[in-house]
């Protein structure tokens, strides 16, 4: 099966895949690290140590490629220290960058900070276009860490091309058509038309289910789908004036109106509850989002879940990293050389195979592991065909220094609409006020 899109000028972090025969516990393994590892200078032998700080999962101890490296290059070990959560992290990165102190040799980037180290930290990485072929990557991906006069300070790692992930079981009973190609011709008109479906479900919703699990999730994937969102190509924050934005906004506030979500923050313990008790119908689904889901909602929902394109023309991403290389790590050289292999389709696939993350460099979609995946959980769907179909078409967005912040005091508003009952106007204006005191 091929999956077109086409887009007007264009053409166009996650569960197990079948093929590996692993289960979806395996999914969302968290990558654990030492707690301390200090690089140390060469020993006696020429043996070094290369340490690799970042935070989730990257995939790379699932994948056992660590141990391959160190296969291939005897004399170097890696070794990774990782923080559950990057927003203790990237601070802290922050705080060495500007002391020169206890930096690792390569470090991982979150892409919503990735534009503020491009602007206000160039000089403080390796140059990587030195080292790696940015063509290989989707091209999108490769001006996120590109500097104006193109060096080039991360090399991208994963993405989070979206889709819809959906119960197939409550769509059959609230009459909606369950198949993933007819369920992506109903929102073949955009965002609008999830909506309309959602109101489609509501009327012969099964007790007890909401459409959607989160209004803030869905107005993600909104804001996602534009090129400009957050900041203007001068460098101007445009939140307030943001088509894409108020899009975005709009659509919450209808959801939120209409009743159509359950109004759960994603990623929380109640909505992992809600997952394993079976009341959501869908949910708005980057690449990664897949995992999440197949771990909480367990064994009983298991072939129920399936996977559509996402909604409208134009595809969007959300989520995604980079790997960076400190220009005053103790070894620069083989340390370029690890993000290098890292970051080339052989290693991306494993990553992809072993813990879902969709791969960013456009070579490893021709590799078997990712372009004849399935992913057993959500009823076989193709999911290296449909996220491989998304990630070249997706608009090349312009990012801003603070476009994590937006993003996340934007979404904490939708949520207190949904759980406070917060006005939409009251809403907004908290969301700017806080804003304006961080960017000004």
């Amino acid at each position: 099966m091929r999956i077109t899109r086409t887009v007007a000028g264009r053409s166009r972090r996650t569960a197990v895949m079948a093929t590996t025969g692993l289960t979806a516990a395996a999914l969302l393994l968290t990558g654990c690290g030492d707690s301390e590892s200090d690089s140390e200078g060469a020993d006696a032998n020429g043996n070094i140590t290369l340490t690799l700080a970042d935070f989730g999962q990257f995939g790379y101890k699932e994948a056992g490629l660590f141990e391959k490296y160190h296969e291939l290059h005897p004399n170097i070990t890696v070794k990774a220290n990782t923080s559950a959560d990057e927003k203790v992290y990237y601070p802290k990165f922050l705080q060495q960058l500007n002391t020169g102190s206890g930096l690792a040799d390569v470090h991982g980037v979150e892409v919503g900070r990735v534009k503020e180290l491009v602007d206000t930290k160039a000089d403080a990485f390796a140059d990587l276009s030195k080292v790696v072929d940015t063509d290989q990557w989707v091209n999108w991906k490769a001006l996120q860490a590109t500097t104006d006069d193109g060096k080039v300070i991360g090399a991208g790692t994963d993405i989070g091309p979206m889709s819809i992930c959906y119960r197939r079981d409550l769509f059959e009973k609230a009459g909606l058509p369950t198949d993933r190609t007819e369920v992506a011709a109903k929102l073949a008109g955009g965002w609008e038309d999830y909506l309309a479906l959602g109101e489609e479900y509501k009327k012969k919703a099964p007790k007890d289910t909401f459409f959607m699990d989160s209004a803030s999730a869905m107005y993600n994937g909104v804001v996602g789908s534009n090129e400009e969102q957050y900041y203007s190509k001068d460098g101007k924050a445009i939140y307030k004036e943001s088509a894409g934005v108020k899009e975005g906004w709009n659509l919450a506030t209808q959801a939120v109106d209409k009743g159509l979500s359950q109004g759960l923050a994603q990623f929380t313990d109640e909505w992992g509850v809600a997952l394993r008790k079976g009341s959501i119908a869908s949910v708005a689904c980057p690449a990664w989002m897949a995992a999440r889901i197949a771990t909480d909602s367990g064994d009983a929902y298991k072939g129920k879940w399936d996977i559509a394109l996402t909604p409208g023309k134009t595809a969007a991403n959300w989520g995604g990293s980079f790997l960076a290389v400190p220009a005053k790590g103790k070894h620069v050289k083989e340390a370029t050389e690890l993000v290098k292999w890292l970051t080339a389709p052989e290693q991306q696939a494993a990553v992809f195979k072993a813990a879902g993350l969709f791969p960013s460099n456009k070579g490893a979609y021709e590799l078997p592991d990712v372009k004849t995946a399935k992913l057993e959980y959500f009823n076989n769907a193709p999911i290296g065909e449909i996220y491989a179909e998304e990630a070249q078409v997706i608009p090349a967005a312009v990012l801003g220094p603070k476009d994590g912040v937006i993003k996340d005091t934007i979404s904490t508003q939708i949520n207190n609409m949904e759980q406070r009952g917060t006005s939409p106007d009251d809403a907004w204006e908290a969301a700017t006020k806080a804003l304006d005191k961080v960017i000004g």
